[in-house]
């Protein structure tokens, strides 16, 4: 058991927003750092209270390289002044879709090494939101407990909010085909998938798509939008195929670049995702569900708190 009186939950700068939605839906609250920046840039932190024996829970994005180094500061710094547990949550995790390399190509798996400096602090229990993969969960030895949750219920919601009939669920590729093949049957709708190949970094082409579409609007569904490429050969390859409209739908909304201004040019007028990349917010284009009532659903089950 762990008592909401011993939690302590902490945040990564950029994550304070959604640590403040997850500690609004477990009826605690988000103790801010205390956090000082010097001349010659290096940074100072402190816990403001004594963590000694505390359940610490730190909400944590990795979207870049100040948020992986801030997470990993948090983790160590609560070990150092002993913790009774350090529990993670990484709404996004950065570098996700760097989990493989190909032979000889002297890449670095950053995926896979920066997952594994994480599991190196010695947390108790780290929580990742839609992975791109999981082989980042096995960058351990086996003594940290993860979890994968996966945002199927919101988006489900989410659709069936929308109030659109007659549509399909779209993979951009085959590799995603599993999840989107089961949001289908869980909403009752056909899907079907395209056949992408990668060929240059942040570059991709995608095959020819059924005509499943045909006559119907066409909801793409990814585990993340950077620069949109995909996607968007995708959309074309929809309306080759006869949809009548196309809709996007992906979890992390990185949209770096002009991803935005290439959406809207495509005609697509709206695209539908969560809150799990720093900064995202709804506006005319974006519809943005939040995942901390999803994360602190998670934590009471998996914590057990009462």
């Amino acid at each position: 058991m762990t008592r909401k009186e011993n939690i302590l939950l902490l945040a990564t700068q950029a994550s304070i927003p959604m640590a403040d939605k997850v500690a609004a839906e477990l009826g605690i609250v988000c103790t801010p750092m205390v956090r000082k920046v010097f001349a010659d840039g290096e940074v100072y932190q402190a816990f403001p209270c004594d963590v000694s024996g505390r359940d610490i829970i730190i909400i944590a994005a990795t979207h870049d390289d100040s948020g992986q180094q801030e997470l990993l500061d948090l983790i160590a710094g609560s070990r150092y002044w002993n913790a009774n547990t350090v529990n993670v949550v990484i709404p996004y995790l950065g570098y996700s879709t760097m989990e493989r390399t190909k032979p000889e190509s002297g890449e670095i798996p950053k995926g896979i090494t920066r997952t594994r400096q994480i599991f190196r602090t010695r947390p108790d229990y780290v929580v990742f939101i839609d992975l791109h993969s999981e082989a980042v969960l096995h960058a351990h030895a086996g003594e940290i407990r993860t979890r994968h949750i996966w945002t199927e219920e919101p988006v489900i919601d989410k659709i069936r909010e929308m109030g659109i009939t007659d549509y399909v669920l779209v993979s951009p590729d085959y590799g995603f085909s599993k999840r989107v093949a089961r949001l289908a049957g869980k909403l009752g709708c056909p899907h079907t998938a395209a056949n992408k190949d990668r060929y240059d970094v942040d570059k991709t082409i995608i095959g020819q798509l059924s005509s499943a579409v045909k006559d119907k609007t066409a909801i793409i569904c990814d585990d993340m939008i950077r620069t949109g490429g995909s996607m968007l050969h995708t959309a074309d390859r929809c309306y080759e195929a006869g949809a009548v409209e196309v809709m996007i739908m992906a979890t992390h909304l990185v949209l770096a670049g002009n991803a935005r201004e290439r959406f809207r040019e495509k005609g697509i007028e709206r695209i539908i995702g969560a809150d799990t990349f720093p900064g995202v917010k709804s506006d005319d284009l974006l519809e943005v569900y939040s995942v901390a009532p999803l994360i602190s659903s998670e934590l009471i089950r998996s914590l057990r708190i009462v």
